[in-house]
């Protein structure tokens, strides 16, 4: 890995917060960084308050969007709430159903099939929607590029509403309200929310409307938490404060659904690390391996007893999900092999049989062993499908959009997309994605970095400064936990490879002759020999906590070690 350290801070700007904060020079210097430089600023960002979310009115077309809703209402119109088979889709169905279905009974959820529909709003979804005398389409997490689609549902006398928050292409849908920050005439100040964000924006518009304040829409913040940490957006602005109180929430008063997926964890407090690897995988199990419906029953569902039964199935979903992720991610990293493709500068595989449902997931695997751009496809009806993911750094939505010639659909973010495109295409677009990618990225990019904050010694790591690390919480995309490095290390002779395969470090570092700390490094145990031979290294790490037994204790993250 590339270690970077970043520049030190501005000196006087860090002690004149370290003065007014009465902190040490180190946290303030973290603080710096983030661009936090007043006792205000930081009293903003350790004290996040729901009254600093925006005026849900700023964002375009948002009095549009209420007042269909409520001429919908008032006239008792069937109102059939869209929304994509992943968790930021899913989350924002049951969002805003649940809160429509609150003070009004004539709403229906729709999650399209993955495999027989595909991402997005589909042709069958507004089929239903007018078969069964539904006149109006709230779409969440899709529809900004669906222009034939409300085309069509036009010519059938039904509305759209569109909460998205995906890149818009050239020309918006014809749509009753187009609700995405990104919007280029837009000028909500925050563009980074999720699409269940966005829904809740809408939410927090009707709402007002109805005299409520925002302490009414507390309970619905588990679902935009988990959306926030599974779509990874930035957890900064708008999404720290929905981000953090979400949390709260799911620490204390989850929905059903959500207590059910949790209450066999041991941990007291979950973190939005724990949202990502334990909530969202289940939630995505149902849509990537049978339908996304049940992950809408799970988190809609009012009897924890219900809510149980559906959490067991999902978690057998899980289970199956998982057995194909490690099988699939194994076809392709042989398939690799085979071809010789391991000098390119970007990954691109191909079996006809592979799940649709774990290809994205699969994708990032990959890239764990080839760190470089990549897409897994798979056949899907008389096309093939592709999940693409990238590097730290580069926008493979961007390189995607310079084969544009080769693809029939995409859409997506800078770090993760999905695309379909014509059989006879996919040579062809694999070797015009080799080019762009191999002309536009930097070569350090494909090397793993570590990005690391500031240089302390373990004596720095009092508990009045983990107490303040904390506070930097929650973590994610431009909030992520501070990284340390750390000279002369030592492990005390403990160290060992763990887990089944035995890809992970356990060890116990000591700087000096003054106490020490046990120390993970997850997928490092091939730095054995560095680190297990009594010679001094250096660390990169963050700071972590261990619970067991109800025991909490300071434990380091380690993210790479290097010989003296």
């Amino acid at each position: 890995m590339r270690w970077n350290l970043r520049p030190k801070p501005d000196s006087h700007k860090v002690k004149h917060l370290a003065e007014v904060l009465s902190i040490d020079a180190v946290t303030a210097g973290l603080l710096v960084q983030r661009g936090i430089e007043t006792y205000e600023e930081a009293k903003t960002f350790f004290r996040p308050m729901l009254s600093d979310l925006h005026d849900p009115f700023l964002m375009k077309d948002m009095d549009k969007a209420v007042a269909r809703i409520e001429q919908a209402i008032e006239a008792g119109e069937n109102i059939l709430v869209f929304g994509d088979y992943d968790v930021d889709g899913t989350t924002a169905v049951s969002l805003m159903s649940s809160y429509l279905r609150s003070y009004y009974p004539n709403v229906a959820t729709y999650i399209p099939d993955r495999y027989n529909e595909g991402y997005g709003v589909s042709f069958a979804g507004i089929d239903f929607a007018d078969d069964n005398g539904f006149t109006l389409i709230i779409a969440l997490d899709c529809g900004i590029k669906s222009i034939d689609k409300v085309a069509y549902a036009n010519e059938k006398g039904i509305d759209f509403i569109i909460c998205d928050h995906h890149r818009p292409g050239d020309e918006l849908p014809d749509a009753v309200a187009v609700l995405d920050p990104k919007r280029e005439d837009c000028e909500y100040p925050y563009d980074e929310l999720c699409g269940c964000g966005v829904g809740f924006k809408l939410i927090q518009a009707l709402s007002g409307r109805r005299g409520l304040t925002i302490q009414n829409l507390v309970p619905y913040l588990d679902l935009v938490a988990t959306a926030i940490a599974a779509d990874i957006v930035p957890i900064t602005g708008e999404n720290r404060v929905l981000a953090k109180f979400g949390l709260d929430v799911i620490n204390t008063f989850p929905r059903p659904g959500i207590k059910a997926l949790i209450q066999n964890v041991k941990k007291k407090t979950l973190t939005i690390s724990d949202v990502v690897f334990i909530i969202a995988p289940r939630i995505n199990a149902a849509g990537r391996i049978k339908h996304g419906n049940h992950a809408v029953e799970l988190l809609t569902e009012f009897s924890l007893e219900q809510a149980e039964e559906f959490a067991s199935q999902i978690e057998g979903l899980n289970a199956d999900r998982k057995d194909l992720d490690k099988q699939i991610t194994a076809e392709a990293l042989r398939q690799i092999d085979t071809n010789n493709d391991h000098d390119k500068f970007t990954t691109v595989v191909y079996q006809e049989d592979w799940h649709k449902g774990v290809i994205g997931i699969v994708a990032s695997r990959l890239i764990e062993t080839y760190y470089r751009p990549t897409l897994v496809f798979t056949k899907s009806g008389d096309k093939l499908a592709a999940s693409a993911r990238s590097v730290k750094d580069f926008d493979v939505y961007n390189a995607l959009e310079a084969c544009a010639e080769h693809i029939e659909q995409f859409g997506g973010h800078m770090y993760a997309a999905g695309l379909t495109l014509k059989e006879e295409q996919y040579p062809l677009f694999r070797q015009k994605f080799e080019e762009v990618v191999q002309q536009t990225i930097h070569p350090d990019l494909l090397i793993p970095e570590v990005t690391i904050d500031a240089e302390i010694d373990f004596a720095d790591i009092t508990p009045k400064f983990n107490r303040l690390l904390k506070q930097f919480e929650p973590f994610g995309p431009g909030n992520m936990s501070p990284v340390f490095m750390t000279r002369n290390v030592k492990d005390t002779g403990y160290g060992k490879a763990i887990g089944a395969d035995e890809t992970h470090l356990r060890l116990f570092v000591r700087q000096g002759e003054e106490g020490g700390y046990a120390a993970i490094g997850f997928g490092l145990a091939k730095k054995m020999d560095v680190a297990c031979k009594g010679q001094p290294f250096d660390a990169a790490y963050s700071i972590d906590e261990n619970e067991w037994n109800g025991e909490v204790s300071i434990q380091l993250r380690l993210r790479d070690i290097r010989c003296k």
